[in-house]
């Protein structure tokens, strides 16, 4: 396929991208790995109860390839070709992937890339599975791409591939980390590096790619859409990492875990369309301007959010703009213990979704999700809808928990839905006693430690996300040597003196321990009734959680939650995951005039790698007539 400007060599029927030529480059793909393992598109699935799984995920992971090529489209301006397997149930043998796949390329005539998509589809024959992650992978020439972008400030050269073997690299307690003991490259000697510090949330995560040197190329994987993707605007996903890789992760648990599965039943139909994404590709012949290619690239990515939905896809399943519709509102917040009026939900993230519960979308996988963020003062418009019934879903910083409207909303062709002025009113029962964070889903206001030095990634030294850096969970023990935290309302400072990880204590014997922080609070009065414990978890992984005031046994225990979460963020370098609320009742009888405590224990031992990350607590007065 030759747009005049991109070549690529595509090997047939399986649809494995195999070449790409441009600016002078004969193949920017990896020509030292096999012809399947360049360009291609995978998938981890498993059948119910646990059967057919293994690592990576407990799934099993599998290439997927065409078996019937076809030319879609043939144009002067356009070519679209298709790779298609189409899985027969009757003619399956119980461990056949049960899903077709159509893996589609198209190039545009003068256009500096390509686009790649997939339709997976069942039928009404096809037996139950569970899907836990698909992507399209790229890997780049290891000789000449050093150099990854991914945000404006997160840049830099990555290891080669030797680096994280036996002997050049040691691999660490997390099975993605390795020290650098001595890669090709001197300068990254004694860094560690892990791709999940490279993790990004989809909302953030529009474009990122790699720069090669000898040409000065750049590589870009441009989102033009998150529509696809599952797990909403907070979900984090993988995007480069040694190899070096360039990933399309369109699907996928990490960073909650089994909850985001998506379960599909005997004879469970379902057509999803997962793209078009763009690889855009740029170059310049001065190597003092290869830092130009990233801004390019960004720029890049802004005029294809313009052309989205594209108005060249030929798949059926491809739904076009003139077939969308839109919705419109205003949110608002009520909270009366904040004010009196209702308050502009600013810079809300607002949604539609199937989802049928407050917060579920973090965990719906199966249909398209569509987010956008609301104006200063609470206005929204969101374009390009599929249609569809869809409930609408928000959350709003500075405030817990998740906006679900009481009506279902029905897009139609064409269709512009107007909502008018929508209000949440935030789970709120008396006025705030005291509080502990901000209510923004994340851990990261909170006291980050500086890395031990032996395992340092120098990218995240002075960086706002020096919570990516590796073994964060063991410096909880360095700073808090002899006993747990105590954090005393009034005099305590979140920013440094709360731990932003709730993780098990490092024992002597290195054996870890359960933990248990103290929050210590004055109470001039007493209030007969019933107080409210407000407890926002950003993310919780094999944790036992156990709220206990004034004494540690059943009597003074407000809320458990045992086994909580498989979020997995303390070794993949997160400070979120899947958001979660919790409320207790504290009886009035439980405190007294004078000095109180809340003990916040992880009652789980054993394990270095389990724990919580709290975004908000919050202590409420029963309600009365004054306030």
């Amino acid at each position: 396929m030759d747009s005049g400007v991109v070549k690529l060599t595509i090997l047939k029927p399986q649809g494995y991208l195999t070449g790409i030529s441009y600016g002078g480059m004969d193949n920017l793909l990896d020509v030292k790995s096999n012809e399947t393992s360049r360009g291609y598109w995978d998938i981890n699935w498993g059948l119910p109860g646990g059967q057919n799984r293994y690592e990576p995920y407990g799934f099993a992971l599998l290439s997927l390839k065409g078996a019937e090529y076809s030319v879609v489209h043939h144009s002067n301006d356009s070519l679209e070709v298709s790779f298609k397997n189409t899985f027969i149930p009757s003619s399956a043998n119980g461990v056949k992937l049960p899903l077709s796949v159509d893996i589609r390329y198209i190039v545009k005539t003068g256009v500096s890339g390509f686009y790649n998509y997939a339709i997976y589809e069942r039928s009404s024959g096809c037996p139950a599975f569970d899907l836990a992650q698909t992507r399209m992978a790229f890997k780049l020439r290891r000789e000449k791409f050093h150099y990854m972008a991914i945000t404006d400030e997160k840049q830099r050269i990555m290891p080669m591939p030797e680096d994280v073997l036996p002997p050049r690299g040691k691999q660490l307690i997390v099975p993605e980390s390795v020290l650098l003991v001595d890669p090709i490259n001197p300068d990254l000697k004694g860094e560690v590096d892990d791709k999940y510090q490279y993790s990004m949330d989809n909302k953030d995560s529009g474009v990122h790619g790699w720069i090669s040197s000898g040409p000065t190329v750049g590589f870009w994987l441009i989102f033009p859409s998150q529509e696809f993707r599952n797990g909403g605007p907070t979900k984090q996903n993988l995007t480069v990492h040694t190899g070096p890789f360039c990933l399309a992760m369109l699907h996928g648990t990490h960073y909650i875990g089994e909850d985001i599965l998506a379960h599909f039943e005997e004879g469970e139909t379902w057509t999803k369309v997962f793209g078009p994404f763009f690889v855009y590709l740029n170059s310049t012949p001065d190597v003092s301007k290869a830092h130009d290619l990233w801004i390019d690239a960004k720029k890049q990515r802004l005029i294809e959010e313009t052309l989205w939905p594209y108005d060249f896809v030929q798949s059926p399943y491809y739904v076009a703009a003139k077939e969308r519709g839109s919705v419109s509102g205003r949110l608002f917040v009520q909270d009366r213990y904040v004010s009196d009026s209702l308050i502009p939900a600013k810079y809300a993230y607002v949604g539609l979704s199937v989802a049928t519960t407050p917060g579920s979308w973090q965990t719906e996988s199966k249909d398209y999700q569509f987010w956008i963020q609301t104006d200063i003062i609470g206005n929204f418009t969101i374009k390009n809808v599929i249609p569809g019934v869809y409930g609408l879903h928000g959350w709003i910083p500075g405030f817990v928990g998740d906006y679900l409207d009481n009506e279902r909303i029905t897009v139609s062709a064409g269709s512009q839905t107007q909502l008018g002025n929508l209000t949440y009113v935030p789970l709120r029962e008396g006025p705030t006693l005291w509080e502990i964070g901000y209510p923004d889903r994340t851990a990261i206001d909170y006291f980050v430690p500086d890395v031990n030095s032996i395992y340092v990634n120098k990218l995240f030294l002075n960086s706002p996300e020096k919570y990516r850096q590796y073994g964060l969970w063991d410096r909880y023990t360095d700073v808090h040597p002899e006993f747990d935290q105590t954090f005393t309302i009034g005099s305590s400072n979140p920013k440094t003196d709360w731990f932003f990880a709730h993780v098990d204590r490092r024992g002597a014997d290195n054996k870890y321990l359960p933990t248990t922080w103290t929050i210590k609070f004055n109470l001039k009065s007493v209030t007969t009734g019933t107080y409210k414990f407000r407890l926002a978890i950003a993310s919780a992984t094999r944790s036992d959680l156990k709220v206990h005031v004034n004494a540690m046994d059943i009597e003074h225990l407000v809320i458990q939650v045992l086994n909580l979460g498989t979020d997995n963020a303390v070794c993949r370098h997160g400070v979120h995951g899947l958001y979660r609320l919790f409320s207790g009742d504290i009886p009035s009888t439980l405190l007294v005039k004078g000095d109180n405590s809340i003990f916040l224990s992880q009652a789980r031992g054993g394990d270095a790698l389990c724990g919580l990350f709290y975004d908000y607590l919050r202590l409420e007065a029963p309600e009365t007539a004054e306030s």
